[in-house]
């Protein structure tokens, strides 16, 4: 269990997909560049880079221009040689994972509570 000062540590942001493409010799990893919004653009012009297990599920094509929801505040990770600066936020289930995704557009960068 977590407290719930803990939980209030972790930021859930919603991003928008920019461009989206499979990393070579994985099956399951997308490399995708996310937008946060204006506030973000500022320290990182091109983009977050999110390395995510959901090439399985989901074409690299049709995730462009969604809008999905990340954690944004974790520490940096490396998959497969590329630096993963977020999660991606996804339910399991049987068919493989489901995108958490806002039910109407929100602004980016929007914060969930």
């Amino acid at each position: 269990m977590i407290t719930i000062d803990e939980f209030k540590k972790v930021e859930l942001k919603v991003a928008k997909v920019v461009s989206a493409e499979s990393v070579d010799g994985s099956e399951k990893l997308l490399r995708l560049i996310l937008d946060l919004g204006p506030e973000e653009k500022a320290n990182l012009p091109a983009g977050r880079q999110v390395i995510a297990g959901i090439g399985k599920a989901y074409n690299p094509e049709d995730l462009i221009g969604k809008q999905i929801v990340i954690v944004a505040n974790l520490e940096p990770r490396s998959l497969m040689g590329l630096e993963s600066q977020g999660m991606v936020l996804a339910a399991n289930s049987k068919t493989g994972p489901i995108l958490i995704i806002p039910e109407k557009e929100v602004a980016l960068g929007t914060e969930l509570r």
